[in-house]
Order: structure tokens, then sequence, then C-alpha cells
């Protein structure tokens, strides 16, 4: 049975190993070389250079949009993010025995069942989701492809966009009553609402980091699979690891005051809303796109 059991394991490996073998062809193009296809099919994901390039590219695309269609998409990415959300609330906020007995592996799954799942929906459909916008449009500013006036629309129109789909679907699933006894909602909103301000703006620094690189990464992809591999592992460890993010915040935190958090509106706003929004700008337009346009850029400047 020992040896049965190595020839299997043995049988295994080599069967794992010859699916990564190179097929020995000749590249079909200098581009194809260069992005890394060795067949001429397009690459799963772009080199860094074109990744940034087609991050400016986006952003100018999607500064040149109407402020109409970038609302009614904007409402879309809201209900999205609310969606993935509820999912986690469902699945990873409905283990409490788990919680107090093995933490980490509830913080997983909560991260691993939900928000991955709403960024998804968001990217593959072509929504307008503003804490992707901080980094698409800031890097279409820095290489001369849009204005500070459209990067302004964008991000405005964005985030009221998001507010106003993740409150419709917020107080859609407190009418399911799906959710009705669990303390998940009510406990996040509570918690959520009494952070420091340095702590609220930091977990949003920190988070629109990883949010940023799922959506930098996502965009040169050129499969449905490995954009959601790229959005998977971001996204899951900014959700495990506790940290904040706007647009699912106005999901989350209106669910739990509709079910019973001692949250008002004006503490959301003060002291969650505004913190984590400012600490998701810093991330997504500082931490990604400056930093790799200082990078990868040409350094252009635009006039209005």
């Amino acid at each position: 049975m020992r040896l049965f059991s190595i020839c299997s394991i043995t049988l295994g490996l080599l069967a794992a190993s010859s699916a990564f073998v190179i097929p020995q062809t000749t590249p079909t193009s200098p581009l194809a070389l260069r992005a890394g296809a060795i067949d001429g099919s397009p690459p799963e994901l772009l080199a860094p250079p074109d990744l940034y390039a087609k991050a400016a590219t986006l952003g100018a695309a999607k500064g040149d949009s109407s402020s109409s269609k970038i609302f009614k998409l904007a409402m879309m990415s809201g209900a999205h993010i609310g969606f993935g959300a509820y999912l986690a609330l469902t699945i990873g906020g409905a283990c409490p025995g788990l919680a107090a007995s093995n933490p980490g592996l509830q913080k997983l799954i909560f991260g691993a069942f939900g928000l991955p799942f709403g960024l998804m929906l968001t990217l593959a459909t072509g929504g307008e989701l503003f804490t992707g916008n901080t980094l698409l449009l800031t890097s279409a500013l820095r290489e001369g492809k849009t204005t500070l006036s459209k990067l302004r629309k964008s991000w405005i129109t964005s985030y009221f966009g998001n507010l106003v789909g993740s409150l419709l679907l917020a107080y859609l699933v407190f009418t399911t009553k799906t959710l009705a006894g669990a303390a998940a909602p009510v406990a996040i909103a509570s918690s959520k609402c009494s952070m420091a301000l340095l702590t609220a703006f930091t977990r949003g620094i920190l988070c629109n980091y990883l949010v940023c690189l799922a959506v930098y990464m996502a965009a040169g992809c050129t499969s449905l699979a490995s954009k959601m591999v790229a959005i998977w592992f971001p996204i899951s460890a900014f959700v495990s690891m506790g940290l904040d993010h706007s647009v699912a915040n106005m999901f989350i935190i209106p669910l739990g005051m509709m079910m019973g958090a001692e949250v008002t509106v004006g503490e959301f706003v003060a002291k969650n809303l505004i913190p984590v929004t400012l600490g998701n700008i810093v991330g997504g337009a500082g931490f990604v796109a400056m930093a790799y346009g200082s990078a990868f850029g040409k350094k252009k400047k635009v006039s209005e």
C-alpha cells in the first residue's frame, strides 16, 4: 500500500510538471515576444510598462464619458460591491463559533467569499467604481490624456453614483430579511464608526492600495479567468485584514444601521466615510498611479 501511494504521488507530480513545459515555438512577432507571448497568442497579463499604459488609456476614456453615463454605471457598481459585501456577511459573517475558535480561518472565509465577486461583476461589465477611478484618472492625468476637470467629474459623479446604488441595495437586502437576526452587520457598522480618524484613514490607504492593484492587473488581463485571479488575491486579502473600502462601507454601515446599530448618519459620514474616502484617494492615486507613473510614465503636462 505504501509503495502504491508513493507511485501515485510520483505520477501525479510528473503529470503536473508536464503541464508547465514551455512549448518550443518561435514568437511570431517582436510585439508577442515583448509582451511575453511565445506562440503568437495574446499574453494572459501585459508586461509591467504596458499595464501602466493601459491604465492611463482606460482613465482617458472614463474622463471622456458623460456625467449621466458615469452616474448610471456607478449606481450599478455600488450595487455590485454591495452584493459582494452581502455575500461576505451571509457566509463569513455567519460563523460566530469559528470566529471564537479559529479567528484566522473565519477572516479568510469572510474575505474569500464576497468582495472579490463584487469587483469581478464591476470590471467584467464595465462599471464605474470611485476607488478604481482614483488610479485610472490619475494615471491619465499624469500622462496628459485627460484634464483635471474631467478627473473631478469622474471622481465626484462615480462617488455619488456608488453611494446611491449601495444605499438602494442595502434597503432591498434589509427588506428581504435574509440577514434577520444576524449579528455581523450591526457589529461591523458599530465597530467601523467607533475608530479613531487616523485609523480609518490609514485603513483606507492600505485598502485601496490593494484594490487598485487588483484593478491595475485585471485591466491588463486578456481572459475572464485571468481577471478573476488578478482580482481574487488582493481583494480577499484586504477584507481578511480588516481594511476599509469606502464603497463597501456605503452598503455595510447603512445596512447595519437599518438592522439596529446605534450609529447616526452624522457619525457614519464624519467618523468613517470621510476619512476612509480620503485614505482611498491616497492609496489609489498616490501609492499606485503616481508610483507606477514615476517608473513607467512619460511625465507629460496637461493644460485645461
